[in-house]
C-alpha cells in the first residue's frame, strides 16, 4: 500500500501545482479574485483546476478500493496513468480546448478500471 500512498501524494501535488498555474494565469491575465471569467487562457486553467478536483472525488477512493480489494501493483500503474492523463488534459485544454481528448479519455479509462475493478473485488469479498 506504500506505493499507493506515493501515487496518491504525487496526484494530489499535481493537483496543487494546478491551483499555483490559476493563481499565476490570475495575475498574467489581470483577472481578480473572485472572478471566475475573463481572460480565455486564465478560464482555461481555472477549468484544468476545477475538473481535475472533480476526476480526484473518483480517483481517490477508487484507487484504494482497487488497491485493497485487487492488486495495489495494478491500481498504482492505473494511478500513474491518471496522473499523464491529467497532464495531457492540462497540456492540451490549456493550447487549445478541443485538444483535451487524450487527456480526457485516459483519465476517464483509468477510473473506470480502478472504479469497476473496486467495486467487484468489494463484491468478491461480500459474496
Amino acid at each position: 500500500m506504500d506505493l499507493i500512498g506515493l501515487v496518491m501524494a504525487l496526484a494530489l501535488v499535481q493537483y496543487v501545482i494546478q491551483g499555483v498555474r490559476v493563481g499565476q494565469a490570475r495575475g498574467k491575465y489581470g483577472v481578480a479574485a473572485p472572478a471566475t471569467t475573463g481572460h480565455p487562457i486564465f478560464e482555461r486553467h481555472f477549468r484544468v483546476h476545477q475538473n481535475t478536483l472533480e476526476q480526484l472525488v473518483v480517483f481517490v477512493p477508487a484507487i484504494w478500493l482497487f488497491a485493497h480489494y485487487a492488486n495495489a501493483r495494478i491500481a498504482a500503474l492505473f494511478g500513474v496513468l491518471f496522473i499523464v492523463a491529467r497532464f495531457l488534459y492540462e497540456r492540451g485544454y490549456v493550447a487549445d480546448p478541443q485538444q483535451r481528448s487524450t487527456g480526457a479519455l485516459l483519465t476517464a479509462i483509468a477510473n473506470g478500471v480502478l472504479l469497476l475493478g473496486g467495486l467487484l473485488g468489494a463484491l468478491w469479498q461480500v459474496l
